[in-house]
């Protein structure tokens, strides 16, 4: 059984890699999201936990299928 602290990394590395890809800086993607910087921050270090509608929406803000963040 997983640790849920390690799929909450997994996903925060996975919205990271997205987010360079893109070459947006975290302040950039946080105001595209509409959430605040340290929010993303704490998302991208898996500090913060997130509800499906929090990870769709995120997602949705980088343009990314929800897939991408999902797979792990």
């Amino acid at each position: 059984m997983e640790d849920y602290r390690a799929v909450l990394k997994e996903i925060g590395l996975k919205f990271r890699v997205e987010r360079t890809k893109k070459m947006l800086s975290q302040e950039k993607f946080a105001e595209i999201a509409n959430v605040h910087t340290n929010y993303i921050g704490k998302v991208e270090r898996g500090e913060q936990n997130l509800t499906v509608k929090k990870i769709v929406a995120l997602a949705n803000s980088l343009e990314i299928p929800v897939k991408n963040v999902l797979n792990l």
